[in-house]
This record gives C-alpha cells, sequence and structure tokens, in this order.
C-alpha cells in the first residue's frame, strides 16, 4: 500500500488514461466489418478504419468478414442406373456488405446450412441421371446448386458466388470397368484400321501383279514379234544365195537348237550336256526338221 501511494499521480492518472483509451479505440481491418453492441443489444456497425466505442458499455461483439470464402462438401450418392459415387462440391460464398445485420444475427451457423442445402441438391438431381450423364452433365448440378443456395441464402445476408463440381468419383469396380470399356473400344477401332490397311497392302499388290504381268506379256509379245521378223530377215537373206527355203529354214532352226544347248551350258551350274553322239546325228537332225517343215507347209 505504501507502495502504490508512493507513485506519483500523473503516472497513475496516465496508465488509466492509457487503459481507458485502448478500450475505446479499435481497428476494422479492410474488407471487414465489426459489429458493435451497447449493454447486449445491437448498436451498429462499423467500416474499416479506426474507430471510437465506449468502455463497459459498448462492446465489440464480432468481426465479420467480406472476403470470399469456400467451403468444400463431399456428398454420397447413387445414380439412376444404381452406381454409388462420390461427388466433392466446391462453393465460394461471402457475407453481402449491406446485409452484415442478417448474416450475423439470423444464421448461427452458415457453413452448417450451406452443407445441408448441397446434399439436398445433389440428392435430388443426380439420382435422376446416368452414370455417363453425371461426367457430361456436372455443369448443370453446379448450376443448380448454386441457384438454389442463392436463393435461400440470400435471406441470410450472404451471397453464392459460385458453385463448382471439381471431382467426380465413383466406387472402384466401376472405375475399372469404365476403363475396360474405353480400351476395348480402341481395340476395336485399331483392328478396324489395320484391316483396312491390310485391305489396301492386298489391293495395291494385286494392282502391282497385275500391271506385272501385263508388262510382261507385253515384252514377251515383242520378244516373239522381233524373233519372228529376224526368222523371216534370214531366210530371205539364204534364198538370195540360192539356199532353197525349207533348207535355209531347217538350217535355222538347227542353229537356235544349238544357240540353246549353248545357253543352257552357260547358265547350268554343271558343265554335262547329253547329245547325240552318233556319226549320222547332225543329218538326222536335219532330216527330222526338214520334215517336219515339209508337213508343215503341206498343211497350209
Amino acid at each position: 500500500m505504501s507502495l502504490l501511494l508512493s507513485i506519483p499521480l500523473y503516472i497513475v492518472l496516465a496508465i488509466v488514461l492509457l487503459v481507458l483509451l485502448s478500450m475505446t479505440l479499435f481497428i476494422v481491418e479492410q474488407q471487414s466489418n465489426a459489429i458493435i453492441e451497447r449493454f447486449g443489444k445491437f448498436h451498429s456497425i462499423r467500416q474499416p478504419g479506426l474507430q471510437l466505442k465506449i468502455p463497459l458499455v459498448d462492446r465489440l461483439a464480432q468481426r465479420i468478414s467480406l472476403k470470399i470464402r469456400q467451403l468444400d462438401v463431399l456428398v454420397e450418392t447413387k445414380t439412376e442406373d444404381n452406381v454409388f459415387l462420390r461427388m466433392r462440391i466446391s462453393v465460394q460464398f461471402q457475407v453481402l456488405a449491406h446485409s452484415v445485420y442478417d448474416a450475423y444475427y439470423k444464421l448461427d451457423d452458415p457453413e452448417t446450412q450451406i452443407n445441408s442445402y448441397i446434399f439436398d441438391v445433389v440428392r435430388a438431381e443426380i439420382p435422376k441421371m446416368k452414370l455417363d450423364d453425371v461426367f457430361v452433365k456436372k455443369d448443370e448440378v453446379a448450376i443448380a446448386i448454386q441457384k438454389e443456395l442463392h436463393d435461400a441464402m440470400k435471406e441470410y445476408g450472404f451471397d453464392i458466388v459460385k458453385a463448382l463440381v471439381t471431382d467426380i468419383d465413383p466406387d472402384s469396380d466401376v472405375k475399372n470397368a469404365m476403363n475396360r470399356i474405353n480400351a476395348a473400344e480402341r481395340e476395336k477401332i485399331a483392328a478396324e484400321y489395320e484391316g483396312e490397311a491390310a485391305k489396301i497392302k492386298i489391293v495395291k499388290s494385286a494392282e502391282a501383279e497385275a500391271e506385272s504381268k501385263k508388262l510382261q506379256g507385253m515384252g514377251i509379245a515383242d520378244q516373239r514379234r522381233e524373233i519372228a521378223r529376224g526368222l523371216e530377215e534370214s531366210v530371205k537373206l539364204l534364198a538370195g544365195t540360192g539356199v532353197s527355203a525349207s533348207e535355209a529354214s531347217a538350217l535355222i532352226v538347227v542353229t537356235q537348237h544349238y544357240d540353246t544347248l549353248h545357253a543352257v551350258g552357260a547358265q547350268s551350274k554343271s558343265n554335262l550336256i547329253l547329245m547325240p553322239n552318233s556319226p549320222d546325228a547332225a543329218a538326222q537332225t536335219m532330216a527330222s526338221l526338214t520334215a517336219a517343215l515339209s508337213a508343215s507347209h503341206d498343211m497350209r
């Protein structure tokens, strides 16, 4: 007690003043509002900046953020074709600047309220769709959630900025079956392309073979035509020397016969060629050829 009496009065007054000042002044951050209550009753809403309140009379009840917040909700439901799946819904919301009073006093737990509406909408919409439609129409589900929440939460001073379906997770067995279906479909398409490629190869190969045969036939025809022309010229040349036509023809045949034997010997891996070896073999060959030519000439 004696210690307190020994402290100068101005110091005590300064301390009391600082305490009262700290209870009077407060700061409201940007993108937020402060709710002031006087004796437990709503008094005012303070904007960002330095603010005043009456000590021991006014109370800073709550700071309300006006920033956009996000709530992630995991909902389990089933589709029209009885496939169970889990959907992750992300809802972005904020307190309306002109409805701070409603946001604080009308709704005790806004996140729980939003969560309930999300469950209600998802479990009302998804059972109307088949699994494939859920993936295709997930934006429609998000729009339905946003509309329902917007109409419901506006009354409480909240604005639903955006609702998103961020994940669709069917049962693992269903996902494996979907992967197998997708793989089978791709294999079917690949088989069709491979069959078409094989068909094109066969057609092109047949066309090439036909063209080859055609060119080969034309070559043989040209070859025989030139041989015939050469034989005709040889017969005429020999006839000019006094040799009869039949003798000339026989001579040419014999010459071609020996040319053929020479060619066969050159192309064969063996050096052995079997030929008649009697003294009159050449005469017999000539006589046979002459007789054949005479018979051919008589038939004409």
